[in-house]
């Protein structure tokens, strides 16, 4: 692609590279109108730009293996969602170089980040910008943007960029349709349903139904009994008391229903006094007492890929401490600095 200034006059077929005031037949009326930048400019336009004065302009112009900078972007796209309906993907029209992906429903978002990443290293003016990997998106939400930088580029680097790269962005939708949640009481006053909400809250997005409320004292028989009647594909555990160890009520309620305990304990904060687990093919977890705000925590991380069916070992949890830090919390009875 050449790009430069030059002559008015011989400026038909160019693209326009900074938009501009030209004047608006008939020109005795003195109106004036703006050409957009990225316009192809006629002999009309050229002619309107002198009318206003203008002798040289900055244009581009598309050489022999360019590609326009609109059909480069949805050529682009069209390698990566090579399967729409597979991958979950939505395409957007292309405009100014740029064509937008959206999520066709609810679920997680994972990427191939050493095919985007080559993607992005073939030439400065192809890029994508995409959401973290296992980002939780909504219905129609946008997971990455397509930018052609240039008005053209060309083909041959077009073709490099979107070899390989076919199905690296996809969402997993929720495999699961329901979930449980048990809560566990302290004293005879019933706690207030502010978890409960949270909870429905998160599920709802995912288009997961939470069965009615279940609320037990926090002794290990009651709750073991309440996890073997619950009637949740997914079983959610909120105490009403912190579980601060493996062996606390909780875990050990799990285990003598008869599941397991994988994980307890995550380097994400908010969310650190989180357990994992499993009863008769179920997924359990052990919410910390932060699911009980709406804001992110690390029980969300976990309960997004668990909704989505990804497998979540204790390494996964381990992982996530680089980025876990979420929320500082300035109403905390312990500093967390000593200056």
């Amino acid at each position: 692609m050449k790009f430069g200034t030059v002559q008015v006059a011989q400026a038909e077929g160019a693209i326009l590279a900074h938009s501009m005031q030209a004047a608006q037949p008939p020109y005795e009326s003195q109106l004036c109108y703006r050409i957009p930048k990225g316009t192809f400019l006629t002999a009309q336009h050229l002619a309107d730009l002198a009318e206003e004065g203008h002798r040289e302009i900055t244009v581009a112009r598309l050489e022999a293996g360019d590609l326009h900078e609109d059909t480069a972007a949805l050529a682009l796209a069209q390698a990566i969602v090579a399967d729409a309906a597979g991958q979950g993907i939505r395409i957007s029209g292309a405009g100014a170089g740029r064509v937008n992906l959206y999520a066709l429903g609810a679920g997680l978002v994972r990427l191939d980040r050493a095919a985007l990443e080559a993607l992005n290293g073939v030439d400065p003016m192809i890029t994508i910008a995409t959401v973290p990997d296992y980002h939780r998106v909504d219905a129609d939400g946008m997971i990455a943007t397509i930018k052609i930088i240039s008005y053209g580029v060309a083909a041959a680097a077009l073709d490099r960029a979107g070899a390989g790269v076919a199905g690296a962005l996809r969402i997993l939708p929720p495999v699961y349709g329901s979930a449980s949640l048990i809560e566990t009481r302290v004293s005879q006053t019933m706690p207030p349903d502010k978890g409960r909400r949270a909870m429905a809250g998160r599920l709802q997005r995912m288009g997961v139904m939470l069965s009615d409320r279940v609320i037990v004292r926090h002794d290990e028989a009651e709750l073991a009994s309440a996890l073997a009647s619950a009637p949740g594909e997914v079983l959610l555990i909120l105490t009403g008391s912190a579980t601060s160890d493996p062996m606390d009520v909780a875990p050990q309620a799990l285990r003598r229903a008869g599941g397991s305990v994988t994980r307890f304990g995550m380097p994400v904060d908010p969310g650190n006094l989180l357990f994992l687990g499993e009863y008769q093919g179920r997924p359990v977890i052990g919410l910390p007492g932060c699911a009980r705000s709406p804001a992110l925590n690390g029980a969300d991380w976990v309960l997004e890929r668990v909704l989505c069916g990804c497998a979540v070992s204790g390494a996964d949890i381990a992982n996530m401490g680089v980025g876990g830090l979420l929320k500082e919390i300035p109403t905390r009875p312990m500093p967390r600095r000593s200056d």
